[in-house]
């Protein structure tokens, strides 16, 4: 066999070695699949084998789960055909049980990470000895990519643990450490790391059952079925519990509560013949496709730098000045440390500065009580921030980060006094959020070196970084850039120049549009329950107050500027105004923006907002809810798709992942672009003409969305990797 080997010891236990070949992680594919399959055979019939301890070759971990590349790919399982289709999804949890039943003992030896399918497999063996490591992790992610577990996982894990126990490990992904699994009775040992195989040999001289404790007369499922008073009730609660939190967008959550209800009615090799249906409706929901092919694999390419220009060497990011420590700069200074990068935190004062750093002593501090770090990694770490008022430190550094006020004159002063200090192959780049880079260059002295580098608040959570070109950013700068934000642990995606640039423009639109509601005298309770229903983070007003009503005050004051008689007052622009100017309500920093942020206590929707904007409907029926989602959803849609059209963002990889990292657009739709190509064009574009007809222009559809719809395409099918390279 390929991807595992077979070494009989002599009391007769074969030690099974899997690892696949030239990979670093060991993945269920369809070889793997097929082999397992053999294994079993081998085992069952060769005398010589009393019994098979399975263990992993490498030192990454034990499995990763199935191949998601594969169940992603063109055509998906059985190309069409629905019993090809079953045959295919139910491959693995066949070959799992026909491990599992055998007739001879199998142990696990678990010395890494086994995840998705990779907890599916040691789960249908019939003992689990798991290595003490910190950063071993058990758990079942399908549904964080919108899959549910197709070997097997939504039945034997509720058989070990019970419904209500299982229920977060399956329906939010959770994972476990080794002594959590332990105390769960996922495992049955926990032992020190080296000795998982010899722990696992011992069983099977000793008691080496072959028999799963649900193939056993006398097994019940721990807290009982969905048939008894107290399964039922688990089940009454978990609907509800699942409706709150997912408002009906993910359908792999639902039916993994189906799978579970149904399967454990019925004896084990129905329950995974039921599991398997529910695997494959769920991988035919465009909401599983998105998420697949997002949250997955284009996630990793990006993380990979796949959209870095070829033929520029590699460039070791060691030194970085960032200039301004307000809460971004400080943000930033942290993750560059974590990342070993020695820098500079620059502000006017010494004072401010200094405040700055605090900013990153606060979470290692927090860190180190949580034992996530060592007192002594913690002082490494804060030892590589050098606070400072004076601009001779920023010499030596191999990039510079501008995060001062969104202003256009405090912006081109500190460039000038960075760039006296810069090497010529070092690069500036500004975290601005909406100003066009091209017209912040002009302060450079070298245009070419200059660049965007847009992050995302708070910089130690948020995981994406916006590069944005300028006209005469060169290919060097673009790699520089991507080597940098890699070297950080973010995932970059890479932009054109434009107002507001990609995520900032189509995040607006969210907000924005919550303004028009507002307007149009909505209730504000109301919108921001819609927002979240539509799988938003936030609502629209909610979200508003995060990023602040005087930033949204000061920028719209720029752009009228920068716009002059282009600029297009709205309605709402004035209520910004008032509440900003007269009112001092900035949102969530100062307590008081649409909503009230008491210091004990949760916010509340601010009273005298009706005094501003007269509320008209206070009825939310089922037609206002859809015409609020399809309002919310459908703008910042559109205007993704006006970026395409303008070549703001060229790669659907990246206006999707940039969505959903960025400003947390729906992760059920697989972002903008999935959900246009889910909907399918035309349809989009119909809808967007009838919301052009009732609320205005926003949403009128791009020539390009147009002419897509008549010819048929997608926008994976125009602009994906694989169509740039053939044309």
């Amino acid at each position: 066999m390929e991807n595992f080997k077979i070494e009989v010891d002599g009391d007769g236990i074969a030690l099974v070695t899997f690892d696949v070949p030239g990979r670093t992680m060991n993945t269920l594919t369809a070889s793997v699949i097929k082999e397992i399959g053999e294994l079993v055979e081998t085992i069952k019939t060769d005398d010589a084998i009393k019994g098979a301890v399975i263990t992993s070759g490498k030192t990454t971990g034990f499995c990763a789960g199935a191949d998601l590349g594969e169940l992603g790919g063109e055509g998906g399982l059985g190309g069409g055909d629905l019993q090809a289709a079953f045959d295919a999804g139910f491959a693995l949890n066949k070959a799992f049980r026909a491990l599992e039943t055998g007739g001879k003992p199998i142990a696990a030896a678990i010395n890494g990470l086994a995840l998705g399918g990779g907890l599916e497999f040691v789960l249908a063996t019939h003992y689990r000895v798991v290595a003490d490591l910190p950063k071993l992790q058990l758990g079942l992610p399908e549904a964080k990519v919108g899959l549910l577990p197709g070997g097997g996982g939504t039945q034997r894990l509720t058989r070990l643990m019970g419904v209500m126990a299982a229920a977060p490990y399956l329906l939010e992904g959770k994972s476990m450490k080794p002594a959590e699994a332990l105390g769960a009775k996922v495992v049955h040992e926990v032992v020190p790391a080296g000795t998982e195989v010899e722990a696992a040999k011992t069983w099977i001289k000793t008691k080496g059952d072959p028999v799963a404790p649900w193939d056993k007369k006398e097994f019940k499922i721990p807290g009982g079925g969905p048939y008894t008073p107290t399964g039922a009730q688990v089940f009454i609660m978990g609907n509800a519990m699942l409706r709150k939190n997912t408002y009906g967008n993910y359908p792999a959550q639902q039916n993994i509560m189906k799978a579970v209800y149904e399967g454990l009615q019925v004896p084990f090799d129905a329950a995974i013949r039921i599991e398997t249906r529910y695997f494959l409706k769920t991988l035919m929901t465009p909401q599983a496709k998105g998420m697949i092919r997002t949250l997955f694999l284009s996630l990793q390419e990006l993380g990979k730098g796949s959209g870095r220009p070829a033929g520029v060497p590699y460039y070791d990011v060691k030194k970085v000045a960032v200039l301004g420590a307000g809460m971004m700069g400080a943000g930033i200074a942290y993750v560059q440390a974590m990342a070993g990068i020695e820098t500079v935190l620059i502000d006017q004062t010494q004072e401010a500065a200094d405040k700055g750093k605090g900013y990153a002593e606060a979470l290692v501090k927090k860190a180190v009580s949580r034992g996530k770090l060592t007192a002594e990694k913690g002082e490494a770490i804060l030892a590589l921030i050098h606070p400072t008022s004076d601009y001779a430190n920023v010499k030596g550094s191999d990039l510079v980060v501008e995060a001062v006020f969104e202003n256009r004159d405090v912006k081109a002063q500190v460039t000038k006094l960075a760039e006296a200090q810069l090497a010529d192959t070092a690069v500036f780049g500004s975290n601005t959020s909406t100003l066009p880079i091209t017209g912040l260059a002009e302060a450079s002295i070298r245009p070419e070196s200059f660049i965007g580098i847009h992050f995302f608040s708070p910089v130690d959570k948020m995981g994406l970084v916006e590069i944005i070109l300028g006209e005469k950013t060169d290919q060097a700068t673009i790699a520089k850039s991507i080597d940098y934000v890699l070297k950080i642990k973010k995932t970059p995606i890479v932009v054109n120049d434009s107002r507001g640039f990609y995520t900032s423009r189509c995040f607006g639109t969210f907000v924005q549009e919550g303004m028009e509601l507002l307007s149009d005298g909505i209730a504000p309770a109301i919108i921001d329950n819609v927002g979240r229903a539509t799988g938003m983070p936030r609502g629209p007003l909610e979200m508003h107050d995060d990023v602040a009503l005087d930033l949204s005050h000061k920028i719209a004051i720029q752009t009228k500027k920068d716009l002059g008689d282009k600029y297009e007052e709205r309605p709402f622009t004035a209520v910004i105004a008032k509440m900003v100017e007269d009112l001092g309500r900035y949102g969530r920093k100062n307590g008081k923006g649409f909503y009230d942020y008491p210091e004990k206590g949760p916010k509340t929707l601010w009273p005298g907002l009706s005094e501003l904007v007269e509320v008209k409907t206070t009825d939310a029926d089922k037609a206002l809810i859809d015409q609020i989602r399809t309002r919310l959803l459908y703008r910042q849609a559109v205007e993704a798709a006006r970026c395409f059209e303008e070549g703001v963002i060229t790669d659907p990889r990246e206006a999707d992942v940039g969505a959903i990292l960025g400003w947390g657009f729906a992760p059920w739709t697989g972002g903008p672009v999935s959900f246009i190509d889910g909907i399918g064009v035309a349809k989009f574009v119909e809808t967007l003409d009838q919301l052009t007809a009732a609320y205005g222009t926003r949403f009128t559809p791009p020539a390009l969305l147009r002419e897509m719809a008549a010819k048929g395409e997608t926008f994976y099918s125009r602009f994906g990797v694989k169509e740039k390279a053939a044309a």
